[in-house]
Protein backbone atom coordinates (compact mmCIF):
# COMPACT_ATOMS: atom_id res chain seq x y z
CA UNK A 1 0.00 0.00 0.00
CA UNK A 2 1.12 3.36 -1.12
CA UNK A 3 2.36 5.73 2.06
CA UNK A 4 3.02 9.25 2.58
CA UNK A 5 4.84 10.93 5.39
CA UNK A 6 2.71 13.53 7.46
CA UNK A 7 4.57 16.77 8.41
CA UNK A 8 6.32 16.47 11.56
CA UNK A 9 8.30 18.57 14.03
CA UNK A 10 11.04 18.25 16.35
CA UNK A 11 12.25 19.22 19.66
CA UNK A 12 15.14 19.38 21.05
CA UNK A 13 15.59 17.28 23.93
CA UNK A 14 13.45 13.96 21.39
CA UNK A 15 13.37 14.03 17.88
CA UNK A 16 9.97 13.39 16.65
CA UNK A 17 9.79 10.67 13.55
CA UNK A 18 7.54 10.85 10.51
CA UNK A 19 4.48 8.85 10.91
CA UNK A 20 2.97 6.97 7.79
CA UNK A 21 -0.75 7.75 6.40
CA UNK A 22 -1.89 5.70 4.44
CA UNK A 23 -4.26 6.01 1.73
CA UNK A 24 -7.16 4.04 0.45
CA UNK A 25 -6.28 2.00 -2.63
CA UNK A 26 -9.46 0.22 -5.19
CA UNK A 27 -9.89 -2.09 -3.48
CA UNK A 28 -10.93 -0.33 0.04
CA UNK A 29 -13.17 2.34 -1.58
CA UNK A 30 -16.81 1.53 -2.42
CA UNK A 31 -17.25 0.25 -5.99
CA UNK A 32 -20.73 1.46 -6.03
CA UNK A 33 -22.52 4.31 -4.70
CA UNK A 34 -25.83 1.81 -4.58
CA UNK A 35 -28.06 4.43 -7.12
CA UNK A 36 -30.07 3.06 -9.88
CA UNK A 37 -28.85 3.07 -13.96
CA UNK A 38 -31.28 5.95 -15.04
CA UNK A 39 -32.47 4.38 -18.39
CA UNK A 40 -32.23 1.16 -19.74
CA UNK A 41 -30.25 1.97 -22.65
CA UNK A 42 -27.54 2.92 -20.64
CA UNK A 43 -25.98 -0.52 -20.27
CA UNK A 44 -26.16 -1.48 -23.74
CA UNK A 45 -24.61 1.47 -24.94
CA UNK A 46 -21.71 1.51 -22.96
CA UNK A 47 -20.97 -2.37 -24.41
CA UNK A 48 -21.41 -0.28 -27.91
CA UNK A 49 -18.70 1.54 -26.84
CA UNK A 50 -16.53 -0.47 -25.62
CA UNK A 51 -16.94 -3.43 -28.93
CA UNK A 52 -16.55 -1.31 -31.08
CA UNK A 53 -13.69 0.69 -30.09
CA UNK A 54 -11.14 -2.42 -28.29
CA UNK A 55 -9.87 -2.68 -32.03
CA UNK A 56 -8.47 -0.11 -32.41
CA UNK A 57 -7.18 0.77 -28.74
CA UNK A 58 -5.44 -3.01 -29.22
CA UNK A 59 -3.76 -1.23 -32.05
CA UNK A 60 -2.50 1.92 -29.95
CA UNK A 61 -1.68 -0.68 -26.91
CA UNK A 62 0.08 -3.70 -28.57
CA UNK A 63 1.25 -3.82 -24.57
CA UNK A 64 -2.61 -4.29 -23.51
CA UNK A 65 -2.26 -1.07 -21.10
CA UNK A 66 -5.65 0.68 -21.00
CA UNK A 67 -8.40 0.50 -19.14
CA UNK A 68 -11.75 1.76 -20.12
CA UNK A 69 -14.54 2.30 -17.20
CA UNK A 70 -18.47 1.71 -17.52
CA UNK A 71 -19.93 3.52 -14.88
CA UNK A 72 -16.89 3.14 -12.26
CA UNK A 73 -15.62 5.61 -9.89
CA UNK A 74 -12.67 8.01 -10.53
CA UNK A 75 -11.34 9.04 -6.88
CA UNK A 76 -10.11 12.35 -7.08
CA UNK A 77 -10.54 13.45 -3.76
CA UNK A 78 -10.29 11.91 0.31
CA UNK A 79 -13.67 12.79 1.86
CA UNK A 80 -16.44 11.31 4.03
CA UNK A 81 -17.92 9.21 3.04
CA UNK A 82 -15.58 8.32 0.06
CA UNK A 83 -18.01 8.31 -2.26
CA UNK A 84 -18.44 12.46 -1.89
CA UNK A 85 -14.76 12.77 -3.37
CA UNK A 86 -15.18 10.65 -6.90
CA UNK A 87 -17.37 11.06 -9.79
CA UNK A 88 -18.58 7.94 -12.00
CA UNK A 89 -18.32 8.61 -15.67
CA UNK A 90 -21.05 6.24 -17.44
CA UNK A 91 -17.98 5.70 -19.92
CA UNK A 92 -14.30 6.72 -19.56
CA UNK A 93 -11.06 5.49 -21.30
CA UNK A 94 -7.13 5.69 -20.21
CA UNK A 95 -4.35 5.51 -21.96
CA UNK A 96 -1.02 3.48 -20.90
CA UNK A 97 -1.77 1.90 -17.42
CA UNK A 98 -2.47 -1.46 -16.79
CA UNK A 99 -6.17 -2.77 -16.42
CA UNK A 100 -5.21 -4.55 -13.31
CA UNK A 101 -4.07 -3.68 -9.95
CA UNK A 102 -2.60 -6.03 -7.59
CA UNK A 103 -3.54 -9.33 -10.14
CA UNK A 104 -6.90 -8.13 -10.37
CA UNK A 105 -9.44 -5.79 -12.11
CA UNK A 106 -9.86 -2.52 -11.12
CA UNK A 107 -12.52 -1.61 -8.78
CA UNK A 108 -12.10 1.64 -9.43
CA UNK A 109 -10.07 4.61 -10.81
CA UNK A 110 -7.82 6.24 -7.63
CA UNK A 111 -6.16 9.62 -8.54
CA UNK A 112 -3.86 10.04 -5.61
CA UNK A 113 -2.65 6.05 -6.90
CA UNK A 114 -1.97 7.13 -10.77
CA UNK A 115 0.05 9.24 -12.65
CA UNK A 116 -2.55 9.32 -15.92
CA UNK A 117 -6.09 10.89 -16.40
CA UNK A 118 -8.43 9.58 -18.51
CA UNK A 119 -8.17 10.82 -21.87
CA UNK A 120 -11.84 11.11 -22.65
CA UNK A 121 -15.65 10.61 -20.21
CA UNK A 122 -18.57 10.59 -21.21
CA UNK A 123 -21.98 10.84 -19.30
CA UNK A 124 -25.37 9.39 -20.56
CA UNK A 125 -27.79 12.94 -19.61
CA UNK A 126 -30.31 11.65 -17.42
CA UNK A 127 -33.33 14.24 -17.09
CA UNK A 128 -32.32 17.72 -18.44
CA UNK A 129 -28.88 17.51 -18.73
CA UNK A 130 -28.05 19.58 -15.65
CA UNK A 131 -26.25 17.33 -13.59
CA UNK A 132 -23.67 16.77 -16.59
CA UNK A 133 -23.12 20.34 -17.08
CA UNK A 134 -23.00 21.39 -13.84
CA UNK A 135 -19.82 23.67 -13.44
CA UNK A 136 -20.22 24.07 -9.37
CA UNK A 137 -16.67 24.11 -7.50
CA UNK A 138 -16.60 22.25 -4.24
CA UNK A 139 -17.22 23.62 -1.29
CA UNK A 140 -15.39 22.28 2.11
CA UNK A 141 -18.49 19.26 2.45
CA UNK A 142 -20.01 19.23 -0.93
CA UNK A 143 -19.80 17.83 -4.00
CA UNK A 144 -18.68 19.81 -7.11
CA UNK A 145 -20.62 19.58 -9.86
CA UNK A 146 -19.17 16.90 -12.43
CA UNK A 147 -18.14 19.76 -15.32
CA UNK A 148 -16.29 21.53 -12.90
CA UNK A 149 -14.48 18.19 -11.69
CA UNK A 150 -13.64 16.74 -15.29
CA UNK A 151 -12.28 20.19 -16.09
CA UNK A 152 -10.91 21.25 -13.25
CA UNK A 153 -9.93 18.32 -10.78
CA UNK A 154 -9.22 15.28 -12.82
CA UNK A 155 -7.92 17.76 -16.25
CA UNK A 156 -10.04 15.00 -18.62
CA UNK A 157 -8.53 16.08 -22.31
CA UNK A 158 -12.42 15.33 -24.11
CA UNK A 159 -15.27 15.27 -22.12
CA UNK A 160 -18.68 13.91 -24.08
CA UNK A 161 -22.64 14.81 -23.21
CA UNK A 162 -25.12 12.07 -24.98
CA UNK A 163 -28.34 13.22 -24.42
CA UNK A 164 -30.69 10.16 -26.09
CA UNK A 165 -33.78 11.39 -25.37
CA UNK A 166 -33.04 14.76 -27.22
CA UNK A 167 -30.98 13.45 -29.99
CA UNK A 168 -28.31 15.49 -28.76
CA UNK A 169 -24.24 15.26 -28.88
CA UNK A 170 -21.86 17.63 -26.90
CA UNK A 171 -18.33 17.39 -26.80
CA UNK A 172 -15.57 19.72 -25.09
CA UNK A 173 -11.83 19.79 -25.60
CA UNK A 174 -9.69 20.70 -22.19
CA UNK A 175 -7.41 23.97 -23.91
CA UNK A 176 -5.24 26.04 -21.20
CA UNK A 177 -7.30 24.38 -18.59
CA UNK A 178 -10.67 25.09 -20.26
CA UNK A 179 -12.96 23.41 -21.54
CA UNK A 180 -13.87 24.77 -25.27
CA UNK A 181 -17.53 23.69 -26.84
CA UNK A 182 -16.20 21.17 -29.95
CA UNK A 183 -17.35 22.19 -33.42
CA UNK A 184 -18.34 18.85 -35.25
CA UNK A 185 -17.01 18.11 -38.71
CA UNK A 186 -18.90 17.83 -41.90
CA UNK A 187 -19.89 14.49 -40.96
CA UNK A 188 -21.53 15.35 -37.95
CA UNK A 189 -18.32 14.04 -35.92
CA UNK A 190 -16.20 15.26 -33.04
CA UNK A 191 -13.44 14.31 -33.78
CA UNK A 192 -11.51 12.85 -31.04
CA UNK A 193 -7.33 12.81 -32.52
CA UNK A 194 -5.44 10.89 -30.19
CA UNK A 195 -7.53 8.18 -30.70
CA UNK A 196 -7.68 8.52 -34.20
CA UNK A 197 -11.68 8.20 -34.31
CA UNK A 198 -14.64 10.28 -34.52
CA UNK A 199 -17.82 10.43 -32.36
CA UNK A 200 -21.46 10.99 -33.54
CA UNK A 201 -24.79 9.30 -33.57
CA UNK A 202 -26.34 6.85 -35.43
CA UNK A 203 -30.14 6.22 -35.75
CA UNK A 204 -30.90 2.55 -35.92
CA UNK A 205 -34.72 1.44 -35.30
CA UNK A 206 -36.13 5.19 -34.32
CA UNK A 207 -33.34 5.03 -31.29
CA UNK A 208 -30.45 7.47 -31.48
CA UNK A 209 -27.10 5.31 -30.24
CA UNK A 210 -23.34 7.31 -29.80
CA UNK A 211 -21.41 5.40 -31.89
CA UNK A 212 -17.35 5.37 -32.96
CA UNK A 213 -15.92 5.70 -36.91
CA UNK A 214 -12.80 5.78 -37.92
CA UNK A 215 -10.91 9.44 -39.30
CA UNK A 216 -12.31 8.59 -42.71
CA UNK A 217 -15.90 7.80 -42.03
CA UNK A 218 -16.43 4.35 -41.76
CA UNK A 219 -17.99 3.30 -39.11
CA UNK A 220 -16.57 0.74 -36.23
CA UNK A 221 -18.34 -2.32 -35.94
CA UNK A 222 -19.28 -4.00 -32.63
CA UNK A 223 -18.45 -7.45 -31.99
CA UNK A 224 -21.65 -8.95 -32.71
CA UNK A 225 -21.53 -6.77 -36.10
CA UNK A 226 -18.42 -7.92 -36.78
CA UNK A 227 -19.55 -11.02 -36.89
CA UNK A 228 -22.50 -11.13 -38.03
CA UNK A 229 -20.16 -9.32 -41.32
CA UNK A 230 -18.08 -12.01 -41.31
CA UNK A 231 -21.09 -14.13 -41.53
CA UNK A 232 -22.98 -12.62 -44.18
CA UNK A 233 -19.59 -12.32 -46.38
CA UNK A 234 -18.95 -16.17 -45.72
CA UNK A 235 -22.26 -16.91 -47.20
CA UNK A 236 -21.58 -14.34 -49.98
CA UNK A 237 -18.46 -16.60 -50.71
CA UNK A 238 -19.94 -20.17 -50.57
CA UNK A 239 -22.90 -18.62 -53.01
CA UNK A 240 -20.04 -17.45 -55.20
CA UNK A 241 -17.97 -20.65 -55.15
CA UNK A 242 -21.82 -22.84 -55.72
CA UNK A 243 -22.19 -20.30 -58.77
CA UNK A 244 -18.95 -21.34 -60.32
CA UNK A 245 -19.29 -24.28 -59.79
CA UNK A 246 -22.25 -24.65 -61.62
CA UNK A 247 -20.63 -22.64 -64.66
CA UNK A 248 -17.85 -25.22 -64.58
CA UNK A 249 -20.33 -27.92 -64.68
CA UNK A 250 -22.51 -26.35 -67.28
CA UNK A 251 -19.57 -25.98 -69.68
CA UNK A 252 -18.48 -29.82 -68.84
CA UNK A 253 -21.72 -30.69 -70.29
CA UNK A 254 -21.89 -29.15 -73.29
CA UNK A 255 -18.15 -29.70 -74.08
CA UNK A 256 -19.56 -33.52 -73.52
CA UNK A 257 -22.81 -33.31 -75.68
CA UNK A 258 -20.92 -31.90 -78.77
CA UNK A 259 -17.95 -34.12 -78.37
CA UNK A 260 -20.74 -36.89 -78.46
CA UNK A 261 -21.96 -35.54 -81.43
CA UNK A 262 -18.67 -35.44 -83.00
CA UNK A 263 -18.48 -38.38 -82.78
CA UNK A 264 -22.06 -39.45 -84.16
CA UNK A 265 -20.68 -38.17 -87.63
CA UNK A 266 -17.46 -39.95 -87.50
CA UNK A 267 -15.14 -37.25 -86.11
CA UNK A 268 -12.50 -37.49 -83.70
CA UNK A 269 -13.38 -34.72 -81.10
CA UNK A 270 -9.73 -35.04 -79.77
CA UNK A 271 -8.15 -34.83 -83.29
CA UNK A 272 -9.72 -31.23 -83.43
Amino acid sequence: MQTTEAPTKTTASSPVYPTPISLPDHKQLPDSDGTFVKNFQEHPQSIVLTSSITPVLEKLHPDGRYCIGQDSGIYWRLMEPPEKGAEAPDWFYVPNVSPLLDGEYRRSYVLWKEFVAPLIAIEFVSGNGAEERDATPPSEDDKAGKFWVYEQAIRIPFYVIFDAWRELLEAYHLVDGRYVKMQHNERGHFAIAPMGVELGLKLDNDVSWLRWWDESGNLLLTGDERALKAEVMAEQQRVVAQQQRTIADQERQQKEKLANYLRSIGVDPDGI
